[in-house]
């Protein structure tokens, strides 16, 4: 079968060329693969990524790339490469390493010979990531299942090696705000997954920090799931339920007892109290909006500023 492997890149130049040849020779072990392509997906590197793929492609006609004009995302680069590739599996992985190649031979019999659509590789553990960053990661997983009707597997990974067909299907969903690992699971078909021990990387660093990852799980929640404009509303509705129950009690307390109500504290923490629930409401809607306004004004997912195919 013919192979497509897809690889988002971004400042990956220490790996490039090692990554290649680590994937190419356990693509030559497997006879389920009669043929390949590899597809680097230049996503706005500032280093010598791209130089060093040209490089690759002198030497075998089967390396493609498709270059960004400037840094878009990795949920670019994967859209770029699954709509690029041409083969029978597709393949998505990191040019880190941190996805084994090992584990293409056990992906692609699970496909060939038991009819899977998609085969996911699942972490076993964390090992090598800081404890905040794992905590984090483990509460985004499970608060983003409790709330959409999308389930993601917890230590998910973009390493999967797909069908053609589903591939398509995939690539139906042309939406400018993406979350692919979502989008995987929404697609639906025969999937199953696989596990494996954490890699570390060998070399550089890795392009996900905190913040970058918290927006990335704001990405997932907004884009499956409308639990927080739920949450919002129902806020609101306890505020004003809230609200009655102190109006009658002060109400109670002045012309049953004669208790004076002391107004200024009262009024203040009523401020405060309504006014961060209006800010909160206002957020959520506010992150919806913004990305219907993203969707409607349709702008591509990506701009290739040069390709393998065709040279600027």
């Amino acid at each position: 079968m013919f192979l497509s492997v897809i690889v988002p890149c971004y400042n990956e130049e220490e790996m490039v060329e090692q990554f290649y040849t680590e994937v190419l020779e356990h693509i030559k072990k497997n006879e389920n693969f009669s043929s390949y392509e590899f597809i680097f997906i230049d996503d706005g590197s500032r280093d010598k990524t791209l130089s060093k793929v040209k490089k690759l492609r002198e030497k075998d006609d089967s390396v493609r790339y498709v270059s960004f004009s400037r840094n878009f995302g990795k949920e670019a680069g994967i859209y770029a490469g699954l709509k690029s590739s041409k083969g029978d599996l597709i393949v998505l992985m990191d040019a880190d390493l941190q996805h084994p190649p090992s584990l293409f031979r056990k992906m692609s019999e699970l496909i060939i010979n038991e009819g899977y659509d998609s085969v996911g590789a699942i972490r076993e553990d964390r090992k090598g990531e800081g404890k905040i960053k794992s905590f984090l990661s483990r509460q985004f997983y499970k608060f983003i299942n409790k709330i959409s009707d999308t389930y993601i597997e917890e230590n998910s990974t973009d390493y999967r090696m797909m069908t053609r067909s589903f591939v398509d299907s995939v690539l139906e969903l042309s939406e400018y705000n993406r979350f692919t690992k979502g989008i995987f699971s929404w697609v639906g078909y025969k999937n199953t997954k696989i596990k494996y021990e954490n890699v570390e990387r060998e070399n550089g660093t890795s392009k996900w920090s905190l913040l970058s990852l918290f927006k990335y799980s704001l990405e997932g929640i907004i884009s499956f799931s409308t639990m927080p404009l739920i949450f919002s509303s129902l806020l609101g509705i306890i505020c004003f339920l809230v609200s009655i129950v102190m109006l009658l009690i002060f109400f109670i307390k002045a012309v049953a007892f004669g208790d004076p109500v002391q107004g200024f504290p009262t009024i203040i923490c009523a401020i405060f109290f309504l006014g961060g629930i209006q800010l909160l409401s206002i957020g959520v809607l506010g992150q919806y909006l913004a990305k219907s306004y993203l969707e409607v004004k349709n702008r591509p997912i990506y701009i290739a500023k040069e390709t393998s195919e065709k040279k600027k």
